[in-house]
């Protein structure tokens, strides 16, 4: 079969079309903005990309076309489809009528941690020798890539990343209505995504809409304590719960260690984790992987293994370089609660040193201004923080970040010019200090251009 995917350079949809190249599926795709590293990962694949959404490329002939979430009525492409009645559907519905029945899913939803937990999951799965299949919002080391499919009867684990998102301008449900798994991961639950949701009531509807899909044998797996996620389950489940973290089924000790920490199932010990990641947010992600895993028959003895040998994901407190004895995080943290969970994770790893926060609020909800009140709250553990907004165009803010960061007096600035604010950074930068960059985006690669600076 044909499959033409609008819009197919998101992490979303680009592992979608390397799931269907796979499945022996011919694909071709077209976006805006035609970009790597997506871009170049799927011509290695034979996949033939397209710039733009000219309605001429209904002329391919394809079976069907799939449309991304950020195809919107008026689409030149979507116009032709709809006129000329061809089939069309969502990733999601496809991905799920398509690849994932039959298989024994295990989806990871939550605010935050998704990807990291996802990945987490599916390394583990691997080192156990289950060869899981995966679609994931970001890359771990030893995954190499962002999605995997082997049409094998005998691969039956997926590992998904389970977003909350809308599927498409035609099906405002959340996308991981479609995923259908046995093994849910409700890692945790905030109001996000101020453009689609009114209110965090909103969002916990369609958290719902997702234990009604589990079924009866499967497994929900959540923290014990969170308001919200009480309130989705108080709504009716049908599903065994098994709950992680303070007052929960798997908990972890870390001590006086920054990473180490000892893992105990009911009250009793089993095992320690020794790896590089630090943070309160990484060892809840690793018992919620540790759970899942458990739940598809790996024993704790190997996941805790496997997650010993975990080198985290790329752009989740990524070292990006070190000049003049002064280091360069990436990090994706853009949700204040991500943040001030980052930076307590590292303030724990560097002690009195110094640390630089330099942020993008870049999310449809940030740039909203929904959450702009929590913004200095959130940085407090930062010595110094460099705030950018675009002064115009689609990145700009519906706020201003001089007056919204004035509660951290002149520890903060802001700033409209990347290259005067790297310029800023280089000139107030010491050795022995920590930048840290929190960006859903790509900041302009900023990260290089401070190595450079430096």
């Amino acid at each position: 079969m044909h499959l033409h995917i609008l819009g197919i350079c998101g992490t979303f949809m680009g592992g979608l079309a390397l799931i269907a190249r796979s499945a022996g599926h011919t694909v071709t795709g077209c976006d805006a903005g035609v970009y790597p590293p997506m871009s170049t990962q799927l011509e290695e694949q034979g996949i033939r990309l397209i710039e733009g959404f000219d309605a001429s490329q209904t002329g391919l002939g394809a079976d069907m076309y799939i449309i991304g979430n950020v195809v919107t009525r008026g689409n030149p492409l979507m116009e032709a489809i709809l006129d000329a009645g061809l089939p069309y559907v969502s990733g999601p519905q496809w991905l799920g009528e398509q690849v994932l029945r039959g298989q024994h899913v295990l989806a990871v939803a939550g605010t935050h941690g998704k990807t990291t937990t996802s990945s987490m999951l599916a390394w583990i799965l691997d080192y156990a020798g289950k060869k899981p299949n995966f679609l994931i919002g970001g890359v771990a080391p030893g995954l190499k890539v962002s999605a995997r499919f082997a049409p094998d009867t005998s691969n039956r684990h997926f590992v998904i990343e389970a977003d909350e998102y809308d599927t498409a301008f035609f099906d405002k449900r959340s996308k991981f209505v479609h995923y259908r798994p046995r093994t849910a991961v409700l890692n945790n639950l905030e109001y996000d995504h101020a453009d689609i949701f009114a209110d965090l009531a909103a969002i916990e509807t369609q958290f719902h809409h997702l234990v009604r899909t589990i079924p009866s044998q499967g497994m929900i797996i959540r923290p014990a304590d969170s308001d919200a996620l009480d309130r989705v389950i108080a709504r009716g489940c049908w599903t065994p719960v098994q709950t992680t973290g303070p007052n929960g089924r798997w908990q972890a000790s870390a001590g006086d260690h920054a990473s180490h920490f000892e893992v105990s199932l009911d009250d009793k010990p089993a095992g320690i984790v020794r790896w590089t990641l630090t943070g309160e947010h990484n060892r809840m992600n690793a018992l919620a992987a540790l759970a899942a895993a458990a739940h598809a028959g790996v024993d704790s003895e190997a996941s805790i293994e496997a997650l010993s040998c975990f080198e985290g994901v790329k752009r989740r407190m990524e070292l990006r370089g070190t000049v003049r004895d002064i280091k360069v995080y990436d990090d994706f943290a853009h949700h204040p609660t991500a943040i001030a969970t980052t930076l307590d994770g590292l303030r724990r790893q560097v002690g009195d040193g110094r640390i630089l926060a330099v942020l993008e609020p870049r999310s449809n909800t940030m740039k909203l201004g929904a959450m702009a009140a929590r913004l200095p709250p959130s940085l407090e553990k930062a010595d110094l923080v460099f705030c950018y907004g675009a002064a115009e165009g689609k990145h700009s803010l519906g706020w201003n970040p001089e007056q919204v960061l004035a509660p951290l007096g002149k520890r903060a600035t802001a700033w409209a010019d990347i290259d005067k604010m790297v310029e800023a950074i280089r000139t107030t930068a010491r050795p022995g200090d920590t930048i840290l960059v929190m960006s859903n985006g790509s900041f302009g690669g900023i990260h290089q251009k401070l190595l450079d600076a430096l």
